[in-house]
């Protein structure tokens, strides 16, 4: 199977575990949501994928090869880090020169078109961009790359709200072309909603859940009302967590929905993916 599976990865620093004998898989030809609060364990991971830490225990294979120290992966995945991996004093056209030097797969052609969308001056050095432009030229690399699989770690930091969605549009685009993975780690879970078709959900370094989006929401939904009647419709039910305001109640539920009781003014409505990643984490004592 075509696939970055994470195998029983451990890994602690001093005396705390930052991900305690994960497994799971990222299929290829999918768009993955990768959440979790700060702290959960995703950039330790991401990291570990990418090859810049290394395991306490277990492994990671892209297509079957183990990443580790392993240059054939190399043309395989690209990771879009948070942190400046790149020289800083270059601008950013010989900034393109030198990526496809070192990677066969880069566009440089399609790099300077997604930096003309952008406004990205490709004349200035990368340390004289604001955070934003920083963030935009990372981008550009990331979706100038034809890997089969490519990371994005908080891909739109410093962005403004029309730089944001032309990059979910840019990505859409690529993705309807060429058939690949993109896994995007966010904290605006709202925002990549409607795009993402599979979520894994990392708690306290362990995977909470991962599910196709359309099927978990199906599941969720919430149920309003005064808090008695909430709490007695909630008695045989899967409740993830409540909010409260005065004598009111709404409990937000995983599970198959039943009907309120004839008479009854409780109301039923669906749960976004936000509510659902901010209950389950909660419940999980975040």
């Amino acid at each position: 199977m075509n696939a970055i599976s994470i195998q029983n990865i451990t890994k602690t620093y001093k005396n705390v575990t930052a991900l305690d004998n994960v497994s799971f898989s990222f299929e290829f030809g999918k768009i993955y949501g990768f959440l979790g609060r700060n702290g959960a364990g995703k950039s330790t991971l991401i990291n570990i994928i990418a090859n810049r830490i290394f395991t306490d225990k277990g492994e990671v294979f892209v297509d079957g090869l183990s990443v580790k120290e392993n240059m054939e992966v190399h043309e395989k995945i690209f990771c879009m880090s948070e942190e400046d991996l790149y020289e800083t004093n270059l601008k950013i056209k010989d900034q393109f020169k030198w990526i496809n030097r070192f990677y066969d797969s880069f566009d440089t052609e399609k790099a300077f078109e997604i930096a003309e969308k952008f406004n990205l001056n490709t004349n200035m050095k990368f340390k004289a961009l604001s955070k934003g432009y920083q963030s935009i030229f990372k981008l550009t690399v990331a979706l100038a790359l034809r890997v089969p699989y490519v990371i994005f770690d908080e891909p739109v930091l410093g962005l403004d709200a029309n730089h944001r969605e032309l990059f979910y549009n840019l990505l859409l685009k690529e993705y309807e072309n060429e058939e690949r993975t993109f896994i995007i780690a966010t904290h605006l879970i709202e925002e990549v909603a409607n795009i993402i078709e599979e979520v894994v959900l990392l708690d306290k370094g362990k995977v909470l859940l991962q599910e196709d989006v359309a099927t978990l929401l199906e599941k969720g939904y919430s149920i309003s009302g005064l808090a008695k009647d909430v709490e007695s419709y909630c008695e045989d039910k899967n409740v993830i967590g409540y909010d409260e305001l005065g004598g009111l109640k709404i409990a937000y539920i995983l599970g198959a929905k039943s009907a309120v009781p004839q008479g009854s003014n409780l109301q039923i409505s669906a749960m976004n993916l936000q509510k659902l990643f901010v209950k389950l984490t909660e419940k999980g004592g975040n």
